[in-house]
């Protein structure tokens, strides 16, 4: 009996990824973006093992690939920690993400062609359906940040380099911490379904410049409300 449910969970756990460390990154990736885990935070082995069910070597592995992409910090004997929240880190972050964010959306209306045009209004119409059934904060909803993150990403899907694309993906995932912080902080709500429309249009009329500024407006809006409401959680660089 104990085997079978050890096969259940592991067939469970793939839903994510083709491995088991593939999905264990993918939530540990979901509980850090969401402050679930809290910046710095210890990332100790024997509780994420309980947690995860899995072996130290599966979940060394999630934590050495989410090292990789900013989310995690190995600190020599310390261990792994949950990378910091910093003011100077949300500016570097922000800075990096406008520059690729520019480069890739406007190769993307350059090459991009019907099927692309299509998917980047799918994939808005599938975030408005979302939000229309909505009851609470959307940095609350896995199905709306899946559908906000499956959006931006249409947006600069024909730009045609996987390269700059694995980095914008990267930086995309560094920047959603912030997001959250800025969604829980903010007393006032943005209006998201009015930016990404915008975005929508300006893209498939293949107005680049509109597009261009508003994506960069779109982020920057992020960063400024972290520090306009956020700031004093974010800690102090190490």
């Amino acid at each position: 009996m104990e085997t079978l449910v050890n096969i259940q969970v592991v067939k469970s756990r793939k839903e994510f990824g083709n491995t088991v460390a593939a999905d264990v990154t993918h939530r540990l990736r979901e509980e850090i973006i969401t402050c679930r885990l809290k910046p710095s935070e210890a990332l100790k082995f024997e509780p994420l093992r309980s947690s995860f069910g899995v072996s130290f070597t599966t979940l060394r592995e999630a934590l050495t690939s989410l090292v990789a992409d900013g989310l995690v910090v190995m600190e020599g004997q310390r261990g792994f920690h949950v990378a910091p929240a910093t003011l100077e880190d949300l500016i570097d972050v922000t800075n990096a993400r406008v520059l690729i964010e520019i480069d890739v959306l406007r190769q993307s209306i350059a090459k991009g062609g019907d099927e692309w045009e299509i998917a980047v209004m799918s994939a808005l119409h599938r975030l408005g359906k979302i939000e229309e059934r909505m009851s609470g904060s959307p940095a609350e909803d896995p199905s709306w940040r899946s559908a906000h993150k499956e959006f931006h990403q249409s947006l600069v899907g024909a730009c045609g380099s996987p390269t700059l694309l694995s980095i914008r993906d990267s930086l995309y995932d560094r920047s959603e911490r912030y997001r959250s912080l800025s969604a829980a902080y903010r007393p006032v709500s943005r209006d998201k379904t009015g930016e990404h429309r915008a975005l929508m249009l300006a893209a498939v009329s293949r107005d680049s410049d509109q597009a261009i500024a508003l994506i960069e407006k779109h982020i920057r809006s992020t960063t400024d409300n972290v520090i306009r409401y956020a700031k004093d959680v974010l800690g102090p660089v190490k």
